[in-house]
Formats: structure tokens, sequence, C-alpha cells
């Protein structure tokens, strides 16, 4: 199976750590999970995001994730694939150089990237989308074309394979989503 960097930060949104996380190592993959400046051992806090009839989601406090791995001692070349959770942490990571360096050595070897919500804003600050069909939580919709993408408006249950990456608008995707990836993978 294969061996996955999950790059998160805080207030992360909850299921889309937690799932992924679990899930991925249930189908078999080892899954390290990282954050700039912090360790394997040290907790992050996460968001939960829900959709309860407003103009956008809210935002309540989540749990307490985890990292079992070292943002500062990970070799990328260990690894097969690259899990880009949702929430706040996008917003921030994309302003970290180091986080750009890790996103672009997955597109630069080809490897399978799976992105779901607000990380595609991370996916925008690090690479050129042109040519990429990408799908997002739809506030991320103007960053995805400022970057040359091509958004996809889907249901929030749904993901989309473009090369290498599959993409979804939401944690109501998950089966979708992860589904796809492990194919890729």
């Amino acid at each position: 199976m294969a061996s996955l960097l999950l790059i998160a930060g805080d207030f992360v949104e909850d299921y889309e750590i937690m799932v992924p996380f679990q899930a991925l190592q249930a189908m078999g993959h080892r899954v390290d999970a990282v954050c700039p400046d912090k360790r394997e051992g040290d907790r992050i806090r996460t968001a939960i995001h829900d959709f309860e009839g407003d103009q956008t989601y809210t935002e309540k406090p989540g749990h307490d994730f985890i990292l079992n791995a070292t943002f500062a001692e990970m070799a990328l070349d260990d690894y097969d694939g690259l899990v880009i959770p949702g929430g706040r942490a996008p917003e921030y990571l994309r302003l970290d150089e180091r986080v750009l360096e890790l996103v672009r050595h997955f597109f630069d070897h080809d490897k399978p990237v799976a992105a779901i919500c607000h990380g595609a804003q991370l996916l925008a600050a690090a690479v050129s989308l042109d040519g990429w069909r990408v799908s997002a939580y739809p506030a991320c919709a103007p960053e995805v074309h400022l970057a040359g993408g091509d958004f996809v408006e889907i249901a929030v249950d749904q993901a989309i394979v473009s090369g290498k990456l599959v993409t979804a608008p939401a944690w109501p995707a998950h089966p979708a989503w992860l589904a796809r990836f492990h194919e890729l993978l």
C-alpha cells in the first residue's frame, strides 16, 4: 500500500482530517500527518463546519488532533501521495513557502493529490491550475479561476478526478473522494 502525507494546521476541518486519516489507514495505507513548526505528538485544534441552511457553513469547536509525524523531518520522496484537508488551515498554510514547495513536489513528480473543500486555496497558491478541473467549497471558485483552473460545481457528496488530482466540495463527499483517491494510488 501507499505512504501518504497529510498536511494540516490549526483549525483544519475536523471531519476532513479525522476521516481521511483513519479511513486511509483502514485501507492499508500509511498516513503521516504533519503541521509546520510542530512535531510528532503535538496537537492541532480542529473546527467542525456544518451546513445548517445559512448562507455559509457554521463553525464549532472540534476535537484536538495529535500529529503522528514531524514536518521538519519528513522526506518528500518517501511519499506516494498527498492529502490536503480543508477548513481554515489552508488559508494560512498557503503563506508558508515550505508548504508550497511540498505541494509543488507532488505535482512535479506526478503523484496523486487529494484536496477537499478549502484545500483548493493551497493548490491555487502553490501551482498553476491551468488544465486542471477542480472542485472545492464554492467560495474557493475565484481562487481556482485566478490560478487558471476550471472550477467544477458538483454535488456536495461527489468528487472529481483530473489527472492525478481528486477534489471535492466538502466532507459529505468523503466516500466518493476517498474511493477516487484510493483508485489513483
